[in-house]
């Protein structure tokens, strides 16, 4: 189980209770590129619907859409966000969500039984999709490519793209570049907000100066999650290799031009090796660095609601895990900054998400899956997940309809100019290593091998082409 599957399973779990009623045919906000025409004659109806004129007339069409969100609490902000488009195309989507998804999924592929439409998890697994099922996914239509390269930073299509043709528009997104903390805890001490490592480093070192006879630490952790074990430190590499190496050798590594265990590669570990498995910075709350390894990371934040720690560095997902009744927000029991960078001129950003791919040329998919990548989609989607817990990577997704600060805040840093975005990268990676030898070889670091061993490992583990 991939971490862009658990962030998934979480922000379902989140948004699990929405309830929404859509108005018929939703007034859409910025009209986008891509657009399907109503059937009825009605002049309001007919203005609402304006931005989906060029999807043409889709009566008596059905879409089938397949997902990982099985049940109807979790599937309903999803088949309410298609609302819009049936009422203004007449189209009919047949949503169907399995927890088994990533299971059925080929095995619907090789029966030829595919659905027209597949949500999937990350990159990587399209790549595989494509390379094993030759002339089973179709490229992205003229619409779905337009909207993608109107609404979305260019390195979204290049992550649902496999050798260089364009497959599947992003459908969801996530900031890991946090660092979780207590803003009345900073307050009570006087801690500013660090904005560059060494300035993340001296609030440690000064946090660990001010408690020097307690257990309370800088930092809590953990990277315990049942079989996947281990993603939660990959993250932590791929934040540290995006700051100390940039995003050039980032791709290099991702892409195995760079072996994994080469120097800078080795470098960037051992870099987060200096809070990770520093018994002085870590694992407040729960006990020494070894500590890591079997602490859930759904839970591992906790302490900073006690006072045990003052930072833990996760995802804006993560947003879900804090017990009920926490505040979250720039005035609230717990809040997140920027995860700093080398400098505070530079800003790298690693993320995920979720593209939706097609399995079928007719003309009703392309127009849904065009919709799915316009600003009338992620408005719609926005409108029908009022508890949050969703985030669209659009540039024109109305802010507003953001109802968590975390999300809101995660939009900016997304859409900011100076940002430099890159995708999770065990995720772009072959299952084997990044779904495999990259978990275990960080739980193992963790327990104490060191990192030239850690790193040989992964690297012996990388599929031979």
């Amino acid at each position: 189980m991939s971490h862009a599957r658990v962030t998934r399973a979480l922000v379902a779990a989140a948004s699990a209770t929405a309830l929404l009623t859509l108005a018929a045919c939703s007034t859409a906000a910025t009209p986008s590129a891509s657009g399907p025409a109503s059937g009825t004659t009605s002049a309001a109806v007919d203005d609402k619907c304006a931005a989906y004129k060029d999807y043409g007339d889709l009566k008596g069409k059905t879409i089938s859409v397949f997902t990982s969100i099985a049940s109807d609490s979790e599937a309903k902000p999803h088949t309410d966000s298609y609302k819009p488009f049936e009422e203004c195309t007449g189209a009919t989507i047949k949503y169907e969500g399995s927890r088994d998804f990533e299971a059925q999924l080929p095995v619907r592929l090789k029966a030829g039984n595919a659905p027209d439409i597949a949500y999937i998890p990350q990159p990587g697994l399209l790549a595989t999709l494509v390379k094993d099922y030759p002339g089973k996914v179709f490229p992205a239509g003229d619409l779905a490519t337009k909207n993608v390269e109107t609404y979305y930073d260019p390195a979204w299509k290049t992550y649902g793209s496999v050798d260089g043709k364009f497959y599947a528009v992003p459908v969801g997104a996530n900031v890991k570049s946090f660092v979780w903390y207590s803003p009345k805890a900073f307050a009570d001490k006087g801690y500013q907000v660090p904005t560059t490592w060494d300035e993340l480093i001296a609030l440690s070192d000064k946090i660990v100066a001010d408690n020097p006879d307690s257990d309370v630490k800088p930092w809590c952790a953990g990277i315990e999650s049942g079989g996947a074990t281990g993603w939660p430190a990959t993250d932590w590499v791929e934040d540290v290799m995006l700051r100390v190496n940039g995003t050039d050798v980032y791709d290099q590594w991702v892409n195995h031009s760079i072996a994994f265990n080469d120097p800078k590669v080795v470098a960037a570990i051992d870099k987060v090796g200096t809070i990770l498995k520093n018994d002085k910075y870590v694992n407040g709350g729960y006990g020494n660095v070894k500590t890591i390894a079997t602490t859930s990371f759904t839970e591992a934040g906790n302490p900073i609601l006690d006072g045990q720690c003052f930072m833990h560095r996760q995802a804006s997902f993560y947003q879900a895990n804090w017990p009920k009744g926490t505040k979250v927000g720039e005035d609230g029991d717990v809040w997140a900054f920027y995860f700093p960078s080398m400098s505070a001129d530079s800003k790298p950003v690693l993320g995920g998400g979720e593209f939706a791919a097609a399995f079928s040329d007719r003309p009703e998919v392309q127009a849904f899956q065009a919709y799915l990548a316009s600003p009338e989609w992620s408005n719609a989607k926005a409108d029908a997940t009022p508890n949050g817990g969703w985030l669209s990577a659009n540039k024109k997704l109305d802010a507003n309809k953001l109802v968590q600060p975390v999300d809101k805040l995660s939009y900016q840093i997304l859409t900011d100019p100076k940002a430099t975005f890159r995708f999770d990268g065990s995720d772009l990676m072959p299952g084997a290593v990044g779904a495999g030898s990259f978990w275990t070889g960080m739980t193992d670091w963790i327990n104490g091998k060191s990192t030239q061993e850690v790193a040989d490992a992964i690297e012996k583990s990388w599929p031979k082409k």
